[in-house]
């Protein structure tokens, strides 16, 4: 497995396309960055109420956890593609037969593909991460309120983005398998992901309308865009369910794309 784990990070590795995706990950950390402090700035100085922020989400612990995880929502959209391309390149190259000839048990090829797209995550999250740490620290020391760096609210933060990293390689795989043809693979996941997840937002707020209750909001959570924003966001509120919640939906959605893909690649013909 070690071999067939080092021999996909190669296959990444020697490809110019996930270059092109940490830029663009490291470009939407910069805009995230810079919206994220603006905002945060006005919160210090007291006008949190104007943006619909409770006493909890104002505090600086959970103004630092937003600073850090800047950049989140287009990051592992990145990583999903990343997961996706890791798949459909085998079928774009059709390198797919030699593989499987090489190695027979189409188990344990998925099996690699997915511990290395968690690998790739973890690199992501951490080169991300210690941008927003060391920018995060900057801003937070300059505005007076020091890095937050002891507070559970923003450790929470990190290490669930670092989940939610992971994970979200793990869906592209899957969607990789369900999907084999690389450009209808990309697209799809790209306009889901974007398009799909405002379209989720608007459906959930008109049926809170029509059924007259905003807690069908929360409900939301089952698209798994927002249960990574739900996961790192902290304590609930009237629009969204607990931190717990938006982890919980992400795990499961991770057990279901890679029980369906080593199912589906077990079974498929690959000629």
């Amino acid at each position: 497995m070690t071999n067939l784990v080092r021999a996909e990070l190669l296959k990444i590795r020697t490809t110019s396309t996930w270059w092109w995706l940490a830029l663009g990950a490291f470009l939407s950390i910069a805009i995230a960055f810079a919206f994220n402090a603006w905002l945060a700035t006005e919160v210090f100085d007291g006008r949190g109420e104007e943006y619909g922020y409770t006493a909890d989400q104002a505090t600086a612990a959970a103004q630092a956890a937003n600073i850090y995880t800047s950049g989140q929502f287009l990051g592992l959209m990145f990583v999903m593609l990343i997961g996706i391309l890791m798949v459909t390149n085998e079928f774009f190259h059709q390198t797919a037969t030699s593989t499987f000839l090489a190695t027979p048990r189409r188990t344990k090829v998925i099996g690699s593909k997915l511990v290395a797209a968690s690998i790739l995550g973890f690199l992501f999250w951490l080169a991300t991460t210690v941008i927003d740490l060391a920018a995060g620290a900057i801003f937070l020391a300059a505005v007076d309120q020091g890095p937050q760096l002891g507070e559970w609210a923003v450790q929470r933060a990190l290490l669930f983005n670092l989940l939610a990293y992971a994970i979200w390689t793990i869906l592209g795989v899957g969607i990789g398998t369900l999907i084999t043809n690389q450009l209808g693979a990309v697209i799809t996941a790209a306009v889901l992901y974007l398009i799909g997840t405002q379209v989720i937002g608007l459906l959930f707020l008109l049926l809170s309308n029509l059924l007259n209750s905003q807690a069908v909001i929360k409900w939301q959570v089952i698209w798994p865009a927002v249960a990574s924003q739900v996961m790192i966001a902290g304590e609930a509120t009237e629009f969204t369910p607990d931190w717990w919640v938006g982890a919980l939906v992400l795990i499961g959605y991770a057990i279901v794309t890679g029980t369906i893909g080593i199912m589906l690649t077990r079974k498929r013909d690959i000629s």
